[in-house]
């Protein structure tokens, strides 16, 4: 069976990192211990709690492992348009009885990278993998120094070039079903997502312009899906919302059930909950404040967070971001290890099929 990039995992099966707290040292060390390539988000995390939680996966697993980095946001945001979406979610915050984050949103882009990164080449780990943005050559070098394999997430031919230029050892490609943020390099103010390229023509895009290994991303949920990506050139697949619903997932309890809930039918791309457009199910909160959610990343992320937490704590999925991939109905609530060998076996069983289908046309 092939394996992940670089070697790193028996199985080509990478586990997305999910920031916001799915992706948690115990999935992570769970989703290694069983042959896949198990990931941490750095995202939304100060670099202490990033490093805390490094320590934690590796007294849970001695396997190779992998970290995510924000890359920090340099595009102009609209003050004024932030503040008059503050306006239009006052009737939010009224509601579940909390108060809008302050100005001082406002100067808030980098997510702590320099500290970050500081730290994973002071105590580096196997994998290093960039989101929202393309690093630097000297970044990706002195990681390579350091003995870590790095990704850079892209959505499109250009931005992959890009990230061959300076130096990737592989690239995360990342089609318009995935769950969660569009890994976009530049957040167009003008674009909603929906001109952003499906899967298996992404790869097939990408494999012709660029030399560098492909990791798959965007709703997948089945092994028979990974074979087919892993048939149109990509070296692993990287799966997000499959593993969201596994008991280790950090996921809210009310995250997970309604993944398979007959409430939420479907998918969107949406800027309400964080200002970039990102994939998640069709919810009371999407519908009425979608459309005049602002490009303001991470901005709209720190305005909107206490209303996402009340909405939790209030047992109240309509004012969530539950974040899923448009295969979502296909979750299984499984162990995350017992996850892993059935996406394995069903991987293994497609491989044969189309094997055998090879060698009968071939005689």
């Amino acid at each position: 069976m092939s394996t992940a990039p670089n070697g790193l995992s028996p199985y080509p099966i990478v586990q997305a990192p999910m920031a916001g707290g799915a992706s948690c040292p115990p999935l992570a060390a769970a989703v290694c211990e069983a042959g896949g390539l198990g990931f941490l988000a750095g995202g939304y995390k100060t670099a202490d709690g990033m490093y805390q939680e490094i320590k934690q996966v590796r007294a849970l697993t001695r396997r190779p492992f992998g970290v995510n980095l924000f890359l920090p946001q340099t595009g102009h945001v609209d003050p004024a348009a932030v503040e008059a979406y503050r306006g239009q979610l006052a009737g939010e915050a009224n509601w579940y009885g909390v108060s809008l984050a302050d100005d001082d949103i406002i100067g808030t882009c980098d997510d702590g990278y320099d500290a970050k990164l500081a730290i994973l080449l002071e105590d580096p780990v196997p994998v290093v993998s960039f989101t929202f943005g393309c690093p630097s050559g000297a970044a990706l070098t002195a990681l390579r120094q350091a003995g870590t394999y790095t990704v850079v997430t892209v959505t499109s031919v250009d931005e992959a070039r890009s990230a061959q230029e300076v130096g990737a050892d592989a690239l995360c490609v990342q089609g318009v079903e995935a769950g969660g943020h569009q890994g976009t390099h530049w957040d167009d103010p003008q674009a909603d997502g929906t001109a952003s390229v499906g899967l298996l023509a992404l790869v097939a895009q990408v494999r012709e312009s660029v030399a560098l290994p492909i990791i798959a991303a965007g709703g997948l949920m089945r092994g028979s899906q990974i074979a087919a990506l892993l048939t149109a050139g990509a070296v692993a697949a990287q799966l997000g919302t499959a593993f969201l619903a596994c008991p280790e997932s950090g996921a809210h309890p009310l995250h997970k059930k309604a993944l398979t809930d007959p409430l939420f039918v479907r998918t969107e791309l949406t800027r309400a909950f964080s200002g970039r457009p990102a994939r998640g199910l069709v919810n009371r909160f999407m519908r009425e404040h979608g459309p005049y959610a602002p490009a303001a990343y991470p901005q709209v992320h720190h305005l909107t967070s206490g209303l996402r937490k009340a909405a939790a704590a209030a047992g109240d999925p309509q004012g969530m971001a539950l974040w899923a991939g448009q295969g979502h109905r296909l979750a299984r609530r499984l162990p995350a290890g017992e996850l892993m060998e059935v996406l394995a076996a069903e991987l293994a069983e497609a491989q044969s099929t189309l094997k055998a289908m090879q060698m009968r046309s071939a005689s």
